[in-house]
């Protein structure tokens, strides 16, 4: 127990450590920003009207395109070739979440995060450039600023091993991550109207300019430990050292590795995160699409719509962390019940109205699409922080490597998807939701069985086992 009067009045939302989580939280809504960026812009990338040299158009329409060419180039890129570009920025991801999350634990994450903020940044920059250049340009530049991305998110996670006392875990690291809903509320918003407006090289200069703005900010003011932080109070440093000194979060070089593979708590969060996301990647994918077959919406329309999700996204995450904390430092609910409750609330629903979805008005299922993405995100407060609590010297690469586990149903989930849809249209919807709300529901029970919340004995001490 933590006596307030050995260190004075301790800082609350005012802050160095909730600075640093909304620091954090702008720095992952530029990264996703820029991550989606390419989504929004590749339909005016694309030359779409003149992709056959047979197609009869008017001297008038000739040229008018050609102004517009010279002004915002377009290209003939085949669906297919547009897959790949826009998926690989994912495989550069999963290259660099695990290492940079075990470097970011060993070494400190304020230098790993900050190169690969800036390097994602400037490689915005290039994009334009390298689509002019050709496709394996743009195709090796996605890349990288994938890999740069992977350095971000492995490396963010280290710094509530050091910063977030165990009563604030779930408020600052939701602070944190809300700043992806963030970025993708914002690109759904304004990506389009950026791209008509100005052009679309635009929202690619426009988020790699925001990006080396938050370089600057970030190396002024963060850093990897409240300790040598030089603008922290005293009473603030010692409330976070005195909260923490009950866990080893030491770094080390060495890896338990056979006992993590032998981990029933660990696997049920990698898992749990599998299943989550699997259905998180058919709402992202479902909702655009149901949107305009339902209403026949136009692109800004059906973006403005389809933002909507994140702004209840974002009130679960905040609600969810505040409640969670609550509920801890009330010493109402154990941290092991916190972390289940939440996270049935956050893949129990979802399951329960995706389900509903095809035996309702379209009204009713957009809305109720709405409410799964946004109940999701109780989670953040569940199993997905849950990595801090069993292993917090290890959290960092864990919650990498989980990251990467995360990142395969992006990969799997539209292609199962396409396939089902493809069969019959109305049937496969319904088997899409049914499986989705299956998978979801398989992740969640193995969580609730299996999951923990102390400190596991692997996570204790030093193991020879090397990395």
């Amino acid at each position: 127990t933590i006596k307030k009067t050995h260190i004075g009045k301790v800082p609350g939302f005012w802050s160095v450590r909730y600075g640093l989580a909304i620091i954090i939280h702008f720095c992952l809504f530029v990264t996703t920003s820029q991550n989606l960026s390419l989504s929004i812009a590749i339909v005016a990338m694309v030359n779409s009207t003149c992709q056959s040299n047979q197609t009869n158009i008017s001297t008038e329409m000739c040229r008018a395109l050609w102004n517009y060419a010279q002004r915002v180039p377009a290209y003939d890129w085949s669906p297919e070739i547009q897959g790949i570009i826009l998926s690989s920025i994912t495989y550069g991801q999963i290259i660099t979440l695990t290492p940079s999350g075990y470097f970011a634990g060993v070494l400190g994450a304020r230098k790993i995060f900050m190169i690969g903020l800036f390097i994602s940044s400037v490689l915005s920059f290039l994009i334009p450039l390298a689509a002019a250049q050709g496709v394996a340009y743009i195709i090796l530049t996605r890349t990288a600023q994938g890999l740069a991305q992977g350095m971000e998110l492995g490396a963010s996670p280290s710094f509530w091993v050091k910063w977030a006392p165990p009563l604030e875990r779930s408020r600052i690291s939701s602070i944190t991550s809300s700043g992806t809903i963030l970025g993708i509320f914002t690109v759904l918003l304004v990506g389009g109207f950026i791209c008509q407006s100005l052009g679309w090289p635009y929202i690619f200069y426009i988020f790699g300019g925001i990006g080396c703005v938050c370089c600057v900010i970030w190396f002024s003011l963060v850093y990897d430990d409240p300790i040598n932080h030089p603008y922290i109070s005293e009473s603030e440093k010692e409330y976070i050292t005195f909260s923490l000194a009950g866990e080893n979060s030491s770094p080390s070089w060495s890896l338990p590795v056979s006992a993590m593979i032998r981990s029933l708590p660990l696997w049920a969060i990698i898992i749990t995160g599998f299943c989550r996301f699997w259905l998180v990647t058919n709402l992202t994918i479902s909702l655009p699409l149901l949107i305009n077959i339902m209403f026949d919406f136009d692109i800004k329309n059906n973006g403005i719509l389809s933002a909507l999700p994140s702004i209840a996204a974002w009130i679960c995450i905040t609600l969810g962390s505040q409640m969670a904390d609550f509920l801890l430092s009330k010493k109402i609910l154990s941290l092991v019940v916190v972390r289940k409750l939440f996270t049935v609330l956050g893949m129990l629903l979802p399951s329960v109205f995706i389900t509903a979805v095809p035996y309702v008005s379209s009204i009713t299922a957009i809305t109720l699409l709405m409410l799964s993405m946004g109940i999701s995100c109780l989670c953040y407060s569940g199993f997905m922080i849950n990595s801090l609590d069993i292993a917090p010297r290890y959290a960092s690469f864990l919650m990498g490597l989980g990251g990467v586990f995360t990142m395969i149903p992006g990969i799997l989930s539209p292609t199962v998807t396409g396939y089902l849809i493809k069969q019959d249209s109305v049937s496969g919807w319904k088997n899409v939701f049914l499986l989705s709300a299956a998978i979801n529901l398989a992740g969640m029970i193995i969580y609730v069985i299996f999951g923990r919340a102390d400190i596991q004995d692997w996570a204790k001490e030093e193991r020879l086992t090397r990395f």
